[in-house]
């Protein structure tokens, strides 16, 4: 158990730079706390009890403003930042070197029952606000944009922008060389403004080729009336 905790300081100190001491992280860091807590109710959840894990749930709630289920499973290294406003449902489950921003939605589209929360992969990074609805995988090593609302798996390698969800890049994610987490967040492709660049670019071409066409029907003309002028004199 001290180990898990001392491994779970060590990854708030290695992914946020606001983090200036172990005393610090420890007694401040609310999202440390949820998943501490989580642990225990977690563990008390799968021999079987009910109420007392939800109450650890509630208490946390209260405290931290994050509300993850007891029955959610939640891998190694999960980084939760800020977090409030965080909610992870029953049957979630989170692999290794997660980080969730405040605001994030792990949770269900309906009242069908068994499996019926996301999967989220190794590396998975799910910026501020985003919602992932729906019993499905995400693949590892991606990202999430922010308030992105995500509805159908995605691969692995891939960021997901837009409501609803689309992958907009695949296998071009940045990866570290050491094997480290990528926490740009913020460096996500623009869609519309790509298309807007597009259309620009095209109308850009289309004004050179009419402006081109202009010469030459100038030229014509012109040489229309210089004949029309000759003929005249003649």
């Amino acid at each position: 158990m001290f180990n898990a905790m001392k491994e779970d300081i060590e990854v708030v100190m290695e992914r946020d730079p606001a983090a200036k001491s172990r005393l610090e992280v420890v007694l401040c860091y609310p999202g440390l706390h949820a998943i501490w807590l989580h642990r225990i109710a977690h563990k008390l959840y799968k021999k079987g009890w009910v109420l007392l894990p939800r109450l650890l749930n509630t208490f946390s709630r209260f405290l931290t403003g994050i509300d993850i289920h007891p029955g959610a499973k939640l891998g190694r290294g999960l980084f939760i930042d800020h977090g409030m406003g965080l909610v992870i449902g029953e049957t979630a489950e989170i692999g290794i070197n997660v980080t969730l921003y405040q605001g994030v939605t792990l949770g269900g589209t309906g009242k069908e029952r068994g499996k019926r929360h996301p999967t989220i992969g190794d590396n998975v990074v799910v910026a501020s606000g985003a919602k992932v609805l729906g019993s499905f995988t995400v693949g590892p090593n991606s990202k999430i944009g922010s308030g992105s609302v995500v509805l159908h798996e995605v691969p692995p390698n891939s960021v997901v922008v837009g409501i609803p969800g689309r992958v907009v890049t695949q296998n071009g994610v940045k990866i570290t060389p050491d094997g480290g987490i990528d926490l740009n967040h913020d460096v996500l492709p623009d869609p519309v403004a790509e298309y807007e660049t597009a259309m620009a670019d095209y109308i850009k071409l289309l004004d050179s080729r009419m402006k081109g066409m202009e010469k030459i029907l100038l030229t014509l003309q012109k040489k229309v009336e210089k004949e029309n002028s000759e003929k005249e004199v003649e």
